[in-house]
């Protein structure tokens, strides 16, 4: 089957939620994730949650347990936390909740992020994965970086993510 017929088959109205890693915002305060939300309910997505935990990595990791267990959401976007300063530990806590890792996401986040913000994309160190039935994408903080993810990446895919997980 071709990658069109795939995307027809793509599920729609998917439960999502927004996770943001921050010791400096607010849920008020967070641009990127409140973007995020609005975004994914013009797509017609469900809005389980938005949240908000400091950049601890057992915090952060105790969190994504809770949201699976009190949501099963479809989606997990998870907003901050994925660059390199010591305080930068959504990837540590994250990765291991992985069944499946879609390294295909950070390459390709990585060159995008290239072509708009030169060699600085090295920083980044954005991921998606698979937990159990749950599609789960870190992305840096900042706006326009949630909006590349958003735009070229997430929303074009995740429905026939899903499609793949749930067969």
């Amino acid at each position: 089957m071709g990658i069109k017929k795939h995307k027809q088959q793509a599920a729609k109205n998917l439960f999502t939620g927004v996770l943001t890693i921050s010791t400096s915002r607010t849920l008020s305060e967070d641009i990127s994730g409140l973007w995020l939300l609005k975004e994914l309910k013009k797509e017609g997505h469900t809005q389980a949650f938005h949240e908000l935990v400091p950049d601890i990595k057992e915090v952060i990791a105790s969190k994504i347990k809770d949201i699976a267990e009190q949501y099963r959401p479809d989606v997990i976007l998870i907003t901050g936390g994925t660059g390199i300063s010591s305080t930068d530990v959504t990837i540590e806590a994250v990765k291991p909740f992985f069944d499946k890792e879609l390294t295909g996401f950070s390459s390709i986040f990585a060159y995008l992020s290239f072509k708009q913000i030169d060699s600085a994309a090295i920083l980044s160190r954005a991921c998606a994965g698979i937990m159990d039935k749950t599609v789960i994408f870190c992305m840096p903080g900042s706006l326009k970086a949630c909006k590349l993810a958003a735009r070229e990446l997430i929303f074009p895919e995740i429905g026939h993510i899903l499609k793949h997980i749930r067969d």
